[in-house]
């Protein structure tokens, strides 16, 4: 196991890496829309400062990773209950146990948006007033620590492998940065990649600062699991498809990493459509 950690960790890191950089230089060649003009919103803007808040975010979490993300995950796959078959092994092992995680990953993603005290921390995430590729690194480290027991758990029950674990975030930061991404695709391209993954198209949607927009499309890597649990949404994406959270502000960066303790201040519950005055 640490043969294997010491080869898939570096190897992760450093995909994850590239694919990160190619994506921020392609969409600012290729930009889907543009960022709406500086907003001084209790003092803050967009931007170079959205970028310092979300890689201000992304670094907490880097070195949160080593210490607690990584331990946690092997601790559970060295303590698993010990059921899982042997035909559930190699590369079909690995297929499934990608769809596995990925499904529960989908309820999770749910369950941040349903469960008050989950949906402070992410909507740190929510919060961000325009998409790009740092988009999905931009996490608090709260909601790092509860993916990561919640993770445990999924790793303990069925038993999944560190390397299936290892491999599974790789493809989905892969994916996040993707579906994040301000990259301009071809529509036919976009459509196509849409019936199986989830594209920005799909994505931004989510993001929508219309709160029945942000509590759909909860999926992450594939893009069957909406509408077969009827959380699709409808709506269009546009390019001047306002972002955030509704009826709430981007904070400065400092604020980011207490805002979550501070009780959520906000005109409406997770789940709860807030009332719309006459035309």
């Amino acid at each position: 196991m640490e043969l294997g950690l010491e080869i898939l960790l570096p190897w992760k890191a450093a995909a994850v890496a590239i694919w990160l950089a190619l994506f921020f230089v392609a969409e600012r060649l290729r930009p889907a829309a543009v960022e709406p003009e500086t907003r001084r919103e209790r003092g803050v803007g967009g931007g170079r400062n959205r970028l310092a808040r979300n890689g201000g975010l992304w670094l907490a979490n880097l070195a949160l990773s080593p210490l607690l993300v990584v331990p946690v995950s092997a601790l559970a796959a060295a303590y698993h209950l010990g059921w899982r078959p042997d035909w559930w092994s190699g590369l079909p092992g690995l297929a499934l146990d990608i769809v596995l995680l990925d499904f529960l990953i989908y309820w999770w993603h749910r369950a941040n948006h349903e469960v008050a005290f989950l949906w402070r921390f992410h909507e740190v995430h929510h919060l961000d007033r325009f998409l790009d590729s740092t988009s999905a690194i931009r996490f608090h480290f709260g909601e790092v620590i509860l993916s990561a027991l919640a993770r445990a758990a999924i790793i303990v029950v069925f038993g999944i492998p560190l390397s299936s674990v290892l491999v599974f975030e790789a493809v989905l930061l892969a994916a996040a940065i993707f579906h994040h991404s301000n990259l301009a695709i071809p529509a036919v391209v976009e459509r196509a990649l849409a019936r199986l993954v989830i594209t920005p198209s799909i994505h931004w949607v989510h993001h929508h600062a219309v709160r029945r927009d942000t509590d759909s499309n909860y999926g992450t890597l594939f893009s069957f699991w909406d509408p077969l649990f009827g959380t699709r949404s409808k709506t269009v994406r546009s390019p001047d498809m306002p972002i955030g959270v509704e009826g709430r502000a981007e904070q400065p960066l400092l604020k980011l990493f207490v805002v979550p303790f501070l009780g959520a201040k906000k005109t409406f519950q997770p789940g709860e459509l807030p009332q719309r005055k006459p035309e």
